[in-house]
């Protein structure tokens, strides 16, 4: 595979090249050269107005659905809907059916998924069939290929679970991630407990559901000394939380899902079934203190907390439809967008392509001269409707479908593989 790319900004702050407009020569799979004005005549030339380049995007914590659960995503149309929303690789919840709880199954995802343009990572499960009761063998699963080690959508609700779970991981330094959602404080919740779900007449979702998790597993992880990663936060106070654990020194990360950043409860004032999402959208003092989060580093990377689900679990009336939104192939877009002048574009990229490898502790590339290129490129000022015939998933349950986006991916490059869209 040879490719010139011609006159792209590339995107890459661990880069010498960072904010420059360059040619970038790829022979086998690696970087040939990068310059001005390059020349390769039996190379295919990629020349888009706008052109920026970085280095390819990792989402962490996607749910795959396959094996067991193929009618809302198989491993070729999540392969599809990465490609779509300019990821070369993902970190896959063992939220299947069976679960990802053992190494055959950790096998089973890097058997099938091998030589692929997207790189697949599993992420083990903590407990057997997720269910929270038995501690699954954590330590085969690293040796299998695990990246890390999650319920995933179960949270890890009994404190002695979480506590073994994080003495189980410390000699290897593994790291647990954890959703931060009581059940039990939840209840039945429906969406943000607040002025919008009294006025819908909609039992809530307190913020309080999510602190009291958040505020456990901060203690848990500096008793253990262990690594926590707190996954999908949605609150100001968790943020607050978070920023005084890292002053101490904790080992603790978190992430945040791209919905978050963006919307606010009052999106759900229509009963749209796809805004309802867990982490539910919280209020605006929230979004903003999310975001702050983002700018300052509490927050270390942000995910697009893709949940496929099928029509008939998601077109219901309100309270019987699924949580759960894809969003692999929206979230650049969506962020883009919505946060052009909140979020710098080189901090966005860092939050979606170094912050994700540093936690899973994968390393990451650079765009220099001799290394692999594993690349994502994409305009930035490019404004279009999201229609729902662009989905490349088997599910179509996008909140942003007919809603206008800016920026889109042009193609990715990784494993001696390019694809363009």
């Amino acid at each position: 595979m040879n490719l010139l790319i011609k006159n792209a900004i590339i995107i890459d702050s661990t880069s010498s090249h960072h904010e420059e407009k360059k040619d970038i020569l790829i022979e086998k799979g690696k970087i040939k050269k990068i310059g001005k004005r390059i020349t390769a005549p039996q190379a295919k030339i990629i020349q888009v107005k706008n052109l920026h380049v970085s280095k390819g995007w990792l989402d962490l914590g996607v749910q795959i659905c396959d094996p067991g659960l193929e009618h809302r995503e198989d491993l070729e149309t999540i392969q599809n809907a990465a490609i779509k929303g300019g990821y070369t690789s993902i970190a896959c919840f063992p939220n299947t059916y069976p679960s990802i709880h053992n190494k055959s199954q950790v096998q089973y995802i890097i058997k099938n998924t091998k030589n692929n343009i997207v790189d697949f990572y599993p992420i083990g499960a903590v407990t057997m069939n997720c269910e929270g009761k038995e501690i699954a063998e954590m330590y085969d699963m690293k040796k299998a290929g695990a990246i890390a080690f999650s319920d995933g959508a179960n949270t890890i609700s009994d404190n002695g679970m979480m506590l073994r779970a994080l003495q189980y991981v410390t000699p290897f330094n593994g790291v647990i991630m954890n959703h931060p959602h009581d059940k039990k404080t939840a209840s039945s919740g429906q969406m943000h407990e607040g002025k919008v779900s009294t006025s819908l007449g909609l039992k809530g979702i307190p913020s309080l559901s999510e602190e009291l998790m958040v505020s456990r597993d901060i203690d848990l992880a500096e008793y253990t000394d262990s690594r926590v990663h707190i996954h999908n936060i949605s609150t100001a106070k968790s943020v607050k939380l978070i920023k005084e654990a890292k002053k101490k020194k904790i080992k603790v990360t978190a992430s945040v899902a791209a919905l978050n950043l963006v919307f606010d409860d009052s999106e759900l004032l229509e009963f749209n079934s796809n805004f309802k999402v867990l982490p539910p959208l919280r209020e605006k003092k929230d979004v903003k203190a999310l975001i702050k989060g983002i700018k300052d580093g509490t927050i270390d990377c942000i995910c697009s907390n893709h949940t496929p689900w099928n029509i008939e679990a998601k077109d219901l009336e309100f309270p019987y439809a699924e949580f759960g939104a894809i969003g692999l192939e929206t979230t650049f877009g969506l962020l883009n967008y919505y946060l052009e002048k909140e979020i710098p574009l080189s901090l966005l990229i860092e939050k979606i392509t170094d912050a994700p490898r540093k936690i899973l502790e994968l390393k990451s590339s650079k765009i220099e001269k001799g290394e692999v290129a594993n690349l994502t490129l994409f305009t930035s000022d490019e404004e279009f409707i999201f229609e729902e015939k662009m989905i490349a998933s088997k599910s179509k349950n996008s909140p942003l479908i007919d809603q206008k986006i800016k920026g889109k991916i042009i193609a990715v490059l990784n494993n001696n593989q390019f694809y363009a869209s």
